[in-house]
């Protein structure tokens, strides 16, 4: 900015729309330092720029953009994030017209007199801008609270005279309420509804708002987390339009990667392939290769601030369940024009990378490319092929593309190995669905090479990718996992010290330590628990334009690049790219370069929404499928131990449920904290964590997702007897038992490529 310069038309319009409030012309003129006829040339331009429609002017006389909020306006707060901020939207906010709803965090400040806001309290706020639609609110007074919806299970009980009920699917909402029949709105019984609380705090009444579905119909299951989570489903109408719009990409200066036998590998039932990958040895350097990875062009089709690109951002990823996907983009991009079908040309964004005989990255160099798949391969029929028997399409393929995609692998999995990965051991659920949407079976998945190949191919690309924006000193939404904090860590210890393990001292800890721990148990049968505890114990990853690096994964510097077509902070770091490095259109625009922290707040938000979907309706998934078996037995582990009772998980199936300590007979129990059991004080009976437990399933409610065990039998205990004792003692009270909180245990995410 100079001094006692006019601005141009970009510099003016650039100091208004990223002003974080409202600017007059005396501001703007003392910002240039302008001084007479300067003041006169300004007043013109200013003019000309609300007139064209690029700036807009209130009767203040201050000029703003015309796409920001007023900075004062009524909201309504709608959730709390995962640090205890609470969110709110613009009380009237049409999407078709307004586009995305903008990220509103309301400030904490203290409140004189009369109740703190809350969600579903209506306010009036000023707004700071933060970013391009992130702003701060800061509450000027409560205005009163708006109709609040729950979710529910609408049911007619005998004896009610016509009067429903409807009891939530939180779980953590404990009591249900009363619908009339002239609220009702359609429902039936075993309905799942949205309602509105109508009667106040006491009265426990509501209306009937929207029918979702029913809940005899298994695909309920997954519309229940959908609902729940809100999760966007309808693409708008120009959104659909502008995807179905999509042609041919041309081949113009792209490379040329068409002769490449480039292959996709993923899983069974996969739709979309949108990465692909090729190796071979590199002549120059012994024991070194050369590999390319393909990413599917996204930024081509899905341009800047067009009515697709806001959609896809509203979403932030696709959201999988066992029966649907909720895609980020519209299905004539996911599964056609940006999807890696093989004989067909497509449109790429391709990394080349060497490296040398220990694995470690030497360079690299990204293309706009023109790719043509060789073939569509998954997991099982590549590791079949490779343990000697190749079917008639991956035969001829062996030599050329498969045994060097794994000589490569092989490299890249003792650099991991030596840099000290965690290299969590999780089993991951798979679901058989029968014909009629339900599940006929719940397995373990194996983790086979196959997997960990294209984890390791795709890990590498997107170390290359954040590499080349940081030379490039280009923005990078980094893929960040801090190192677990001081409470976990020592948490993490004390559940070790249980065991009988140590946890390498300090309050900072390498991943190697952690590794070593989990070497030490992997054959053991407390091997499954510490894993899971440890998964439990870090802190989570998230996107940020601030390089933390990559603790899980050892990487001093890691971005995501591999999935554009399900996760848009792909698409962010693709597009920084091609600006960076000039390879075309559809780049990162100068304007996003500044909205970084907003893109990584948003999209980690809406990752977090994903996962708790995904979670909520596996867990109900899981119900349904044991309730048809309430009274059977199975056997399981204790995977965490409270004053109210055990959690276990089943062995076979990985289903998460708790045991009441009622059910546990009418003694006293003390819950010994420091080695994590149960005991009774007259039996000296005890249960702990890691007791491998013979289970009878008492209940299953699939409206929630909650399971119930009784304990049949103790199968084997944990070794305690050299650990210290201590703890408080909970006694069982007699008469009516508690409702008790229903338990969804963490597992590992079926899709590591997504989310590490």
């Amino acid at each position: 900015m100079a001094k006692g310069t006019v601005p141009t038309r970009d510099e003016l319009l650039a100091f208004i729309r990223e002003s974080a409030t409202p600017v007059g012309k005396r501001e703007i003129a003392r910002a240039w330092g302008l001084k007479g006829d300067q003041r006169i040339a300004l007043k013109e331009m200013l003019r000309d720029l609300r007139d064209s429609g690029d700036i807009a002017a209130d009767r203040a006389k201050t000029f703003r953009d015309p796409g920001a909020l007023a900075d004062v306006a009524v909201l309504e707060i709608v959730r709390v994030d995962d640090d205890g901020h609470l969110i709110a939207l613009p009380l009237r906010h049409d999407e078709a017209k307004d586009g995305p709803p903008p990220h509103i965090e309301v400030a904490q400040v203290a409140t004189r007199g009369g109740p703190a806001p809350a969600v579903g309290d209506r306010v009036l706020a000023n707004l700071k801008r933060r970013g391009k639609t992130s702003y701060e609110a800061r509450v000027i007074r409560r205005l009163g609270s708006g109709p609040r919806k729950i979710l529910g299970l609408y049911e007619e009980p005998d004896g009610r005279n016509g009067l429903g009920l409807v009891t939530p699917t939180d779980r953590k909402l404990r009591s249900s309420f009363d619908v009339r029949p002239a609220d009702k709105n359609g429902a039936q019984p075993g309905d799942i509804v949205w309602v509105e609380a109508t009667g106040g705090s006491l009265a426990r009444r509501a209306r009937v708002l929207e029918r979702i579905g029913a809940m005899s119909d298994p695909r309920t299951v997954s519309l229940i987390a959908i609902a729940a989570n809100d999760i966007p489903v309808d693409f708008p109408a120009a959104a659909v339009a502008e995807a179905e719009r999509a042609r041919a990409a041309p081949l113009g200066h792209r490379l040329d990667l068409r002769g490449t036998p480039l292959v996709t590998i993923d899983g069974e039932d996969a739709r979309d392939f949108d990465d692909a990958v090729f190796a071979e040895v590199d002549p120059d350097h012994p024991g070194g290769w050369r590999l390319v990875v393909a990413i599917a062009d996204v930024a081509w089709y899905v341009r800047p601030d067009k009515p697709l690109d806001h959609a896809a951002y509203r979403r932030g990823t696709s959201v999988y369940f066992p029966d649907r996907v909720v895609p980020m983009l519209p299905e004539a991009l996911s599964n056609h024009w940006c999807s890696l079908v093989p004989g067909e040309d497509r449109p790429v964004l391709a990394v080349e990378m060497w490296i040398d005989a220990e694995g470690q990255l030497k360079r690299h160099r990204f293309h706009r490319a023109m790719m043509r798949s060789a073939a569509r391969l998954t997991y099982n029929r590549v590791q079949r092929a490779m343990d000697g028997s190749p079917d008639p399409e991956i035969a001829p393929l062996m030599e050329q593309a498969i045994r060097p995609l794994y000589g490569a692998f092989r490299v890249l999995l003792e650099a991991r190995q030596k840099r000290g990965a965690l290299d969590l051991d999780l089993p991951e659920r798979q679901v058989t669905l029968a014909p009629n949407g339900r599940i006929a079976e719940i397995g373990v998945r194996v983790r086979l090479d196959s997997h960990r190949l294209i984890e390791e191919f795709m890990v590498l690309a997107n170390v290359a990718a954040a590499q080349a924006l940081e030379q490039r000193r280009t923005p990078c939404l980094y893929r960040v996992h801090d190192q677990p904090d001081a409470a976990k860590l020592e948490a993490l210890r004390e559940f070790l010290g249980t065991l009988g393990l140590a946890l390498a001292p300090g309050p900072r800890l390498r991943p190697a330590d952690i590794e070593r721990v989990l070497k030490a148990v992997e054959d053991k049968p407390i091997a499954r628990l510490v894993n899971e505890t440890v998964l439990r114990s870090q802190s989570q990853a998230v996107y940020s334009p601030d390089n933390l690096g990559h603790f899980g994964l050892a990487l001093a510097r890691y971005a995501h690049f591999t999935s554009p077509i399900r996760r848009y902070p792909d698409l962010v770091v693709h597009r920084a790219l091609i600006a960076a490095f000039g390879l075309g259109e559809g780049g990162l625009p100068e304007a996003d370069k500044g909205r970084f922290a907003e893109f990584g707040e948003h999209l980690s938000m809406c990752e977090r929404r994903a996962v708790a979907a995904e979670r909520a309706a596996m867990d109900r998934y899981v119900a349904a499928y044991m309730a048809t078996h309430v009274g059977a037995t199975f056997p399981g582990r204790v995977t965490s131990v409270t004053r109210f009772g055990l959690f276990a998980s089943l062995d076979a199936t990985g289903a998460d449920g708790l045991i009441p300590i009622r059910s546990l007979g009418q003694e006293f129990f003390r819950h010994d904290e420091g080695r994590q059991v149960l005991v009774g004080e007259r039996t000296g009976e005890t249960y702990g964590l890691g007791d491998r437990l013979q289970l009878k399933l008492a209940d299953a409610d699939v409206a929630t997702g909650g399971l119930l065990f009784e304990i049949v039998d103790v199968i084997e205990r944990v070794d305690r007897s050299a650990l210290p004792t201590g703890g408080r003692g909970f006694r069982q009270k007699q008469g009516k038992p508690r409702r008790p909180v229903a338990y969804r245990g963490e597992r590992q995410d079926k899709r590591s490529r997504r989310r590490n």
